[in-house]
């Protein structure tokens, strides 16, 4: 099992748990929504929960509970910019498909 985070990626999520001052790195989830099936989710994180694993990239942790696990196998999670629009971006190994609005995902 392998989550891997972009220099990008790593220095957005290291300013923002600056900002705030405490966490231990970011969780990154799914959850059921949307036309095709599943969404990410993801929080800062303050406390690791029981069933997290935990990864570590240039020096950032994400933490990913067992039942999300599955499905992130192999995400690799950019940060950048298009245009007026930034954010995170995935690459999922998984994803078989896209709703075309690009909300939601299907493996």
């Amino acid at each position: 099992m392998t989550i891997s985070l972009t220099k990008n990626a790593a220095e957005h999520i290291s300013r923002h748990l600056a900002k705030r001052g405490h966490g231990l790195g970011l969780r990154l989830g799914v959850k059921p929504t949307g036309c095709s099936g599943l969404s990410y989710d993801f929080e800062y994180v303050d406390e690791q929960r029981e069933d997290d694993s935990v990864f570590e990239d240039h020096g950032v942790k994400v933490f990913i509970d067992s039942k999300s696990l599955p499905f992130l196998d192999g995400v690799k999670l950019d940060y950048g910019r298009e245009g007026l629009n930034e954010g995170f971006k995935f690459s999922n190994p998984n994803e078989k498909a896209a709703c075309g609005c690009g909300e939601s995902f299907m493996v």
